[in-house]
Parts: structure tokens; sequence; C-alpha cells
């Protein structure tokens, strides 16, 4: 990703559910005037999520999502299903294709709760008007919907103008423009990381520099071997250091006082999580004790390195700083249980390869569960006896 373009997790996800055969996919296609999906009028032709990222006018940059039907059959069917309904913890906006023909089926009906249950905006697509003349649909409570022909392409236009409302209501989130003031100048503390590819800076990395590019600051990025020359040979001083969690204890000790500093990891939980319930959430460290399971989650799935933050770091500091022998249970990506209940605390990564909606989502899930759930940076700063300087920065700390 360069930085003109838009990551994957700040683009609207819009997701397309329905049963086999009700025009998901040719709806999508009509939408996005591209082949993106396989049409066949073979039942469960779309067995897994199909994404494409895209610009759609007038609607901007969106991830677009096919699902599979919701009254599959046998095993397999039921895997696809329960895959269709994890693609509800990243949707934004919802559209769901009723065929006309059936109108509402117990199917249609069971995600329309789901998808209203967890709050997300939501069209109904009534396809395939063309083969009912002067269809009126049975549900009189639904408030956004369209008629809509995929094979005669009608309804298209009125379906994008309804999706361009919608994501106009969506408020917009920034990570550091209630901060930083065009002018100011900010340290970037980037250690060299072993799991970004050669020759890249890592995502939360490039979204903050082009933020701060929009805001019009200033940007200047070094290394932590470097941070107290740089800090030395800068004529005004910065109004923020933002450092790579892991090495939160150096950085700490160079900067001055004076001098604010907060890390990536903490911005994007502000940006994307909920900071304040994941500070009071990291005090649970101080009651850890032997064999209680902690899970530290991490939202991307790259190749684990022999120094892993995650797996490997993160670990040793909590055990250093409880003094106990914790088990530690590592996901994945969209591994993310369900049931919770077993750990005594949760530590999530940034979530920077999760849009908001996911992230919410699984925040939702902890609270619901009464299970607190941390952050990376949060929990380090905490470790190192920090956090209140790292927070300061905010403010409604």
């Amino acid at each position: 990703m360069d930085l003109n373009q838009t990551p994957l997790a700040n683009r609207t996800h819009i997701a397309f559910f329905g049963i086999r055969n009700a025009g998901k996919s040719s709806i999508m296609n009509a939408l996005t005037n591209q082949n993106i999906a396989v049409v066949s009028p073979v039942k469960g032709t779309t067995t897994d999520p199909v994404h494409k990222a895209m610009e759609l006018l007038p609607l901007g940059p969106v991830n677009i999502i096919d699902t599979a039907g919701l009254d599959d059959i046998g095993e397999l069917g039921k895997l696809r299903i329960e895959k269709t309904k994890q693609i509800l913890n990243k949707t934004d906006i919802a559209i769901l294709v009723i065929d006309a023909t059936l109108d509402f089926t117990d199917f249609d009906q069971d995600i329309l709760k789901l998808i209203t249950d967890k709050n997300i905006p939501y069209i109904v697509a009534y396809n395939k008007v063309d083969l009912v003349p002067n269809f009126k649909p049975k549900n009189k409570d639904i408030k956004q919907y369209v008629y809509i022909s995929a094979k005669e392409k009608t309804g298209i236009e009125k379906l994008k103008s309804k999706l361009t409302q919608l994501t106009k209501n969506t408020q917009e989130k920034f990570i550091l423009k209630d901060i930083v003031n065009p002018k100011d100048t900010v340290v970037l503390v980037i250690p060299i990381d072993k799991a970004a590819p050669k020759g890249r800076l890592i995502l939360p990395q490039q979204q903050v520099i082009r933020e701060l590019l929009d805001i019009g600051a200033t940007a200047i990025m070094t290394q932590d071997d470097n941070l107290e020359n740089t800090l030395a040979n800068l004529k005004t001083k910065p109004k923020l250091i933002i450092t790579d969690s892991q090495v939160f204890g150096k950085v700490n000790k160079i900067v001055p006082q004076d001098i604010e500093l907060t890390s990536f990891s903490i911005l994007f939980s502000r940006y994307k999580g909920d900071l304040k319930r994941q500070v009071n959430a990291v005090k649970v460290l101080d009651t850890i004790k032997d064999d209680d399971k902690i899970l530290i989650a991490e939202g991307c799935t790259h190749h684990r390195q022999c120094d892993d933050i995650g797996t490997v770091k993160l670990p040793n500091w909590i055990k250093n700083y409880t003094k106990a022998n914790p088990e530690f249970i590592f996901t994945s990506g969209t591994e993310f249980p369900d049931d919770l209940s077993k750990y005594k605390l949760i530590i999530h990564c940034g979530g920077c390869m999760l849009n908001q909606a996911e992230m919410q989502s699984r925040l939702k899930k902890a609270h619901e569960q009464n299970i607190p759930m941390s952050n990376y940076g949060t929990t380090i700063a905490y470790i190192h006896g920090i956090l209140n300087r790292t927070l300061h920065v905010f403010s409604d700390f």
C-alpha cells in the first residue's frame, strides 16, 4: 500500500446477504459495473465471502462483500452460513436481497434480526420485480428499500443513491486531527520492524504519516537509536512523540517530561476501539495468578518472528510484571473466539487491519461476557509505569 491508497480497514464495508439465488451476486456486479462474482442459476454458486476493494462513485472507497446463501444445506452449508454471519462483524452497511417471487423467507427474517440487533444500517433490495407485476412486499416495517431487476439493470442507481445517503450519515473519525495543529512538529519513532516487508512501513505508521501531511504538520521519522540526536538537532520543541510501543521504556527515558509522548497502538485503540475501557482493563494485570488464561489477539496474520511482540515480548513482560506464570492463548486474523468466559484478560493489537465495525464487535463481545479487554500499547505502557504520561495528550484523560 502506498500513501495514496485507502487501507482496506478504512473503507466502508458493504455486504450483501440473502438466500441462494436471490440475486446477490448479480446485483453486486450491476452495482459495481464489474463481473466480480460468478453468477449462475445453480443454487449455492457463492460458497465463500467474495471481497472487492474499489472506488464506487459517488460513495468513494468501499469494500464490497458477497456472501453465501443463508439457506445453504449440508454440513458444508452450515459452515458457509457461519462464515456469512461472521461478515456481519465487519459490515458498515448491509444489503438484504429478497427474491420478490418468494418475498421474505424465515431465513431473511433471521438475518434481518441479526442486522438490527447489531445496529447495522441496512437496505432491503427486492430483486426480480420484473417477474412479479405490481409487486407489494408483505413486510410494511421496512423503511429503506428499493425495487430491483438485476436482469434488466433497473433500480441500481436508486440503490446507489440510498447507499450514498447512508454513507454520508457515517461520522468520520480521525487519528490525530484533534491533537495536532498545522505547522506542529511530530516525531515518529520507528524501529525497523522485522515483521514488515522489506522496504515498507507497517500500516499504522503509514496512516499516521498521511494524516499528519493532511493536517499540514511536520512529520520527522527516526529510529529509537537515533532519537536523542534527532531531538538535539531540532530548533523547536516537538508537539508530540509517537513511538512504537515495543520501545516505550527506552523512549520514555530519552524524551523530556515537557514533551507529550504516546504510541501508535494507543492512538489506534482510541481511533477504532474504546481507549477508556481498555485503560481500565489493563489494571487486571495486578490480579493475575499462575494458570490464569490470557488471550493475546491480533487482527493480522503476519509471519511470526523469533522475537515477535505478541507471542514473545508481551508474554515475557507480563510474567516479569506479575511475577506469575499465566497461560497464554494466541489468535490472529478472523480467529476471535465467541466464548471468552475462560479468559481473565484479553490483550488486543491496535487493530490496524480490522475496520472499526469489527474492532467494536470484539470489544462488545468481551464487554457482554464481562471479560476485560485491553490493548498492546496500554498494556506495555502500564507495565513500564508510564501509562498516565502516554494518555496526557488526550483531552478526556
